[in-house]
């Protein structure tokens, strides 16, 4: 066999496995969702949510338009999760800040999806490091080559919980 053929057929398992991940991950994060009864949306908008945000920059991390941001807001806001306020540098400018209840809640999300990542049963420390670097590896050439790629994540000192 070719390598050439070799190549594609490693290409083919690798988009098979990355695409079982995520089909995984989504059903994950909806299970996550409606154990602690709120709409899927908000496990992707309280990840992105480490602080106060811009509205806009949360639509741009989250991939979405502003009205659709401007309906999770207002979702959030009104279970108490978050409360817009002005940018103190334009007050033109709203973000959006997570209640001490938001906060927890995206503290209780964080640990229930990551207690259901399959690398803590099937993967050991080594393992994981290695796999945390292959990913930290391929997210530059993700991020150069779409317009879609989410900000690269900061590497976490410890004890931080992100989704």
């Amino acid at each position: 066999m070719d390598a050439g053929t070799e190549d594609g057929r490693v290409d083919d398992e690798l988009l098979e496995a990355f695409g079982a991940l995520i089909v995984y991950f989504l059903g994950q994060g909806e299970q996550v969702a409606r154990g602690c009864s709120v709409p899927t949306v908000f496990i992707k908008a309280l990840h992105w949510l480490d602080g106060p945000l811009p509205m806009k920059e949360l639509g741009r991390r989250m991939h979405c338009d502003p009205s659709f941001v401007t309906s999770v807001a207002d979702m959030l806001a009104s279970r108490g999760l978050a409360t817009r306020e002005a940018d103190p540098a334009d007050r033109r400018v709203k973000r959006l800040v997570l209640t001490p209840e938001g906060r927890e809640l995206k503290q209780r999300v964080a640990a229930e999806v990551q207690s259901r990542m399959p690398w803590r049963e099937t993967l050991d420390q080594a393992e994981q490091a290695c796999l945390l670097g292959l990913m930290r590896k391929m997210l530059p050439a993700a991020a150069r080559d779409t317009d879609l790629a989410a900000p690269l994540p900061e590497p976490m000192t410890g004890g931080e919980h992100r989704l």
